[in-house]
This record gives C-alpha cells, sequence and structure tokens, in this order.
C-alpha cells in the first residue's frame, strides 16, 4: 500500500475528475493521506499562464521539500504542453486528459510520459461514483469542446465534444441519491453540446426532463453560452419543480467587436436580451459571468462599453480574467497585444464593479425565504448554500439542525459576503 495527495487546480469538470482518479487509487489499494503521502499527484488547469505557474510551483515545493516523493502531472496542461514539460526534472510522470482517469495502470510503469492524442479520443469515459467527499456532488456528463475561440486553449487539451449516455447519467443520480445527496450539479467543458453526438441526437432540454423524474431534490447547472439560452431552455428550466436558479455565463466580453475577434457567435446585444430575460423569468436568480480583459486590439471604448454593459445589467458577480496569451491559438499572434499594466488596471476596475453588484444581490435577499441546503453545522449556527448561489449563515442557539438537509430559511441581514437568515 502506498499513500497518495491529490491536489486539484481548475473547473468542476476537474474536480469531479480527480475525485474519479481518487476513488480508482483507493480501490487498487493505495490510501489517500494530506501528509504521509509517497506519491504526490496534481490536476492541472490550463486556462491562463498563471494557471500553468500555480501548478508548476505547486509541484517543485514539494520535491524540493521531500526529494522522494514521486511527482504526477495530470490533465489540461499536461496534455496542452506535453512536450514542454518534459524538461521539469521535479516531474516524475506526466499524463495526458484521457489517460488520468485511468490512473493505477500508470503509477507503476518505468514509462514516465504517457499523454496520447485527446483528438483520437471519440468516446465518453464514464465512471459510477457512489460517494463524493461534498456535500453537493458535481456530475460530469460531457467532455471536450468543438468550438474553436481565438484565445482558448481548452479545445487542445480536451479534445472534441463526447457525451455521457442517458442512461449512465440517470443511474448515477440514482446511486447519487441513494446515498444520500439531495443536490447535483451537472458539469462539463461545453455543456450544451450534450448529447449532439448520441444517436439519436439528444439535447440539454431532453436531459433537464428526465432530471426532473429523478429522486434528486434539487439540481444545478454548469457555465453556458448566452446564444444557447434559448427559449425552450428557459421554459424548461421555468418549468422545473427542482432547478436552482443560478445563471453561470461563459460571456467574455461585452462589446460585440471583441466577441467577434474571440470567434464567440454572438453580440453584446444577444447577451443583454438573454440577461433581462432571465431575470424576467427568475426575478430572485443568481447571475453570474466570466469576463476577459485586454483582449487584442481592445481600445479605450471597447473597455467602456464593456463595463457600461455590465454595470446597468442585473450581473450577481462576476469572475474577471485578464487576456493570458496562450501558445497555438489565433489570438496569440494577433496584432495589438495590451500591455500588462493595462489588462490589470480594467481587470482592477470591473473588480470594484463585481464586489458591488455581489453586495446588492445580497441586500437585495434580505426580507425573503429561501431554500438552503446546509454543509456544515456548529454549536451555535449552521452554514449552508441558497438555491440562488448564496453563502447563508444560521444562528441556531437551541434549534437542531442537520448537516445534509435542505432548510427554509429567512434572510435577515448581510454580514461581509454571507446572508444571515432565521430558521422558518
Amino acid at each position: 500500500m502506498k499513500n497518495f495527495f491529490i491536489k486539484t487546480f481548475g473547473c468542476k469538470t476537474n474536480q469531479i475528475e480527480s475525485q474519479i482518479i481518487e476513488n480508482r487509487l483507493i480501490k487498487a489499494g493505495y490510501k489517500k493521506s494530506e501528509k504521509d503521502f509517497e506519491i504526490l499527484l496534481v490536476n492541472s488547469c490550463t486556462v491562463t499562464n498563471i494557471a500553468d505557474s500555480k501548478c508548476l510551483q505547486f509541484l517543485r515545493a514539494a520535491k524540493n521539500a521531500n526529494p522522494n516523493i514521486k511527482t504526477v502531472l495530470l490533465g489540461c496542461m499536461a496534455q496542452y504542453k506535453k512536450e514542454e514539460l518534459k524538461k521539469h526534472g521535479f516531474i516524475d510522470l506526466i499524463l495526458g486528459n484521457e489517460e488520468k482517469l485511468n490512473i493505477e495502470k500508470y503509477l507503476s510503469f518505468d514509462e514516465n510520459y504517457v499523454v496520447g492524442d485527446i483528438f483520437k479520443v471519440k468516446e465518453f469515459q464514464n465512471y459510477e461514483i457512489e460517494k463524493l467527499s461534498r456535500t453537493r456532488a458535481n456530475l460530469k456528463i460531457q467532455d471536450g469542446c468543438n468550438n474553436k475561440c481565438s484565445y482558448c486553449a481548452i479545445n487542445l487539451a480536451r479534445g472534441k465534444s463526447r457525451s455521457n449516455k442517458l442512461e449512465n447519467i440517470l443511474k448515477q443520480i440514482e446511486t447519487l441519491t441513494q446515498n444520500g445527496y439531495k443536490e447535483i450539479i451537472l458539469t462539463g467543458i461545453h455543456l450544451n453540446l450534450w448529447g449532439h453526438d448520441l444517436s439519436p441526437k439528444q439535447t440539454l432540454c431532453d436531459l433537464i426532463r428526465a432530471v426532473e423524474k429523478t429522486d434528486i431534490e434539487r439540481y444545478r447547472i454548469g457555465s453556458l453560452y448566452p446564444n444557447e439560452l434559448t427559449d425552450e431552455l428557459l421554459e424548461v428550466l421555468k418549468k422545473s419543480k427542482k432547478f436552482c436558479p443560478h445563471f453561470h455565463l461563459s460571456l467574455q466580453s461585452m462589446n460585440t467587436k471583441i466577441l467577434k475577434l474571440m470567434n464567440r457567435h454572438y453580440t453584446s446585444e444577444l447577451c443583454i436580451e438573454k440577461i433581462k430575460k432571465i431575470k424576467d423569468i427568475f426575478p430572485t436568480s443568481f447571475i453570474g459571468a466570466d469576463i476577459i480583459v485586454g483582449f487584442p486590439t481592445e481600445t479605450d471604448e471597447d473597455f467602456k462599453e464593456t463595463m457600461q454593459n455590465i454595470e446597468n445589467l442585473p450581473f450577481s458577480n462576476l469572475h474577471i480574467f485578464p487576456y493570458s496569451k496562450r501558445e497555438n491559438t489565433p489570438a496569440a499572434t494577433m496584432e495589438g497585444q495590451i500591455p500588462e499594466n493595462i489588462k490589470k488596471e480594467r481587470a482592477k476596475k470591473l473588480k470594484v464593479i463585481a464586489e458591488k453588484k455581489y453586495q446588492d444581490f445580497l441586500e437585495q435577499n434580505v426580507g425573503h425565504e429561501l431554500s438552503v441546503l446546509v454543509e456544515k453545522v456548529y454549536p451555535d449556527k449552521a452554514c449552508g448554500l441558497s438555491g440562488n448561489y448564496i453563502e447563508v449563515e444560521i444562528p441556531i442557539f437551541n434549534k437542531t439542525v442537520d448537516k445534509n438537509t435542505i432548510v427554509k430559511v429567512f434572510g435577515k441581514n448581510v454580514n461581509k459576503n454571507k446572508l444571515i437568515a432565521e430558521l422558518l
């Protein structure tokens, strides 16, 4: 038996894949340990240069602290930068995105580099999970991306879109429900492509209608493109009795010129229309978005338009990223690259707006009833997540509240980034 520890960087898809890796290793006879481990696995993200640096710094520091451990780099960075990574002496084994899901096959190999051609992978790898380390269960239903955004390397790291079969997903939901889970999050790399490669072709709406019939108490949907928020999808979600009103939109910009250069296939006008429609249908919904600032050729006026559009729309929060040049992408060689200091300045301005948006959203929930999944219980309080994605703190005093239960609360006031609520 050997002890291992896995460190995860990046998205919810990476988180669920790390759980699969962990479960497979335990089943193969390995033991998880956060301190005395002989194998360190890093499930990497490569969405930006900063993400790359964090992964490498973590591995280098661990190897310097204990040269005897076996260091393993997995996932997107391993896939995308496979040739460049061979030069790093502090990495003992490199596994690509497909290989990492069969981790136990490679740990005892003499070979220290196993990264296949991800574009030759045609089928979704289905692995059933009975138990996850979190109260809310991420459920990966799709992998890969067919869109070729000019700035993004994720399609190079993940390959073409691949969908898990509906029967596999429903079986996984049944298992998780039987094991006590109350909430699932449907995740993927390009979520709305789910079902397009199946025969017969299916859609995300078909999947949601099927999820409605399961015994899971509530579900969320991962990131969506604004042009994929069709009237049919919004109508299906509106009729749902289990959908958590939480939307995360992969916008990237609110300026049409920049969106076209990004190869995003929609306009800022369409984004505005969709966001307003969401708020009309789901008045208490959380609306988050990803925004990239400092994309090549983005002028002060372009950025100003993005900023004004964001200020005028009912966003709840934003994830803001300075543009990061990625090798082998069209944007990396575009003229009009923006200096780093301007990118940072623009990101800082948007973060100020985002922080105010979130505080305003919290205040809007004071005086309203919310449904909260309790994730932690202390002697004097319980903490959990509302359906509309708010961290809620509930003073319990002499009342009993159990972890992993859904309770009704009434919003009383805001304390920093949390809503304080009382039990109903």
